[in-house]
């Protein structure tokens, strides 16, 4: 593609995806799956994977990180910035509109309805993201990366455990295990 096509195509793109995704960050993984990887194949989910892993540490919103991120790896400083405002342009209207009419909106039971049907979508999304990301794993063939997954769900689910604690354990307990292996290597 040459600069000014995949220019147009990274911020339209980003553009749809942000105006058509609800729910936060983690549903434009699968988005940004689908046409990056799936279909234009500009990097692969390995690559997907550590976008999204640095997205998610990064200050700010995953899914405006996540855009940025890839647009980056496709196109650079340019397309950082286009993926970025092509990116935040949807929220921006949208929010926008809604804030001059909420008064007329807030007590509309089909307003009400959609955002329900909303939430069972996005639900449907991070469930499947969770399956794909886990696959990941998997595929890894470790059995320490592939235990943590579930053991992090019960110390969560069955005991509440903070999740703020599960991250920082699991930190600790990965940089013991890869000092432990470099010790021995």
């Amino acid at each position: 593609m040459n600069k000014v096509k995949t220019y147009c195509w990274l911020f339209g793109i980003n553009l749809f995806i942000s105006a058509f995704t609800f729910g936060g960050g983690y549903v434009v993984i699968p988005m940004i799956k689908k046409y990056y990887v799936e279909e234009k194949q500009l990097f692969d989910e390995e690559e997907l994977m550590d976008i999204a892993a640095i997205a998610q540490s990064s200050p700010g919103a995953i899914a405006i990180n996540m855009s940025a991120l890839a647009g980056y790896r496709v196109a650079g400083w340019q397309g950082l910035l286009i993926s970025c405002f092509a990116a935040i342009l949807p929220p921006l209207v949208i929010l926008s509109v809604v804030s001059a009419v909420y008064s007329l909106i807030r007590d509309n039971r089909i307003i009400s309805a959609v955002l329900k049907g909303m939430e069972a979508g996005v639900a449907a999304l991070i469930v499947d993201l969770i399956i794909d990301m886990y696959a990941l794993i998997i595929k890894e063939k470790q059995l320490f990366y592939t235990c943590m997954v579930p053991a992090a769900f019960i110390l969560n689910y069955i005991f509440h455990v903070n999740v703020a604690i599960i991250i920082i354990g699991t930190l600790f307990v990965c940089i013991f295990k890869y000092q432990f292996f470099k010790v021995r290597a």
